[in-house]
């Protein structure tokens, strides 16, 4: 289910990068192909957006106007093994928002195909996960990467760094998990160096979950 929920008037409507802009406060995405982490860089700063790319036009929004809900059809056991210990309990329920594409669910990206190559060093730059308010943690992880370290962001683990790096060009899913139902907050920042050297961020975007 997919509810567009407006409060208000929508406060402007522009292209940005070639996508519709809206900045519609009370919107909320449930279910559908939609980057959460989406990088952009314009006039010399870089952005984190949220792209819905489950409407026709894209459409883009600034994640303080968005709620991204995990439905209770997210419900997911927590299996045994090493490989799923930082979700918590074996046999104890989280919610799961897939790597693999559920149709019934928002399947969350990390995008950074609004970057062109040749602009930052190494062509990247790095998301950091600064910090998450809420009942429970948020870790997101890849399938296959165990034993090796498969979490790209962990809430409750403060010997994880925290940081991606994405790729100019890139275009990335992984599990998001959220270890108990409710409302979350996590904030996010965005930072890179320029190929002459020169730092760019870090800007700084603050997104609310929603948990069962």
């Amino acid at each position: 289910m997919r509810t567009l929920t407006v409060a208000g008037s929508v406060a402007a409507a522009v292209a940005v990068g070639g996508l519709t802009a809206a900045h519609a406060a009370g919107t909320t995405l449930s279910e559908g192909h939609v980057d959460v982490l989406d990088v952009e860089y314009a006039a010399g700063a870089l952005d984190l957006h949220v792209h819905d790319e489950s409407v026709t036009p894209d459409v883009e929004y600034a994640p303080a106007d968005v709620l991204l809900q995990a439905l209770p059809a997210s419900a997911y056991t927590v299996p045994s093994g090493t490989c799923y210990s930082h979700l918590g309990t074996a046999g104890s329920t989280v919610y799961r928002l897939p790597q693999l594409q559920n149709a019934n669910l928002l399947w969350p990206g990390i995008s950074g195909e609004h970057l062109s190559t040749g602009v930052f060093q190494n062509d990247k730059v790095q998301v950091k996960l600064k910090s998450v308010t809420g009942p429970g943690k948020i870790t997101v992880y890849k399938d296959g990467l165990c034993p090796k370290n498969n979490r790209y962001y962990d809430s409750g683990d403060a010997a994880l760094t925290n940081t991606k790096d994405v790729v100019a060009g890139s275009h990335d899913h992984a599990n998001w998990v959220f270890t108990k139902a409710g409302t979350y907050t996590a904030t996010f920042d965005v930072s890179g160096t320029l190929t002459n050297g020169t730092p760019v961020g870090p800007t700084t975007a603050t997104y609310t979950f929603q948990a069962g």
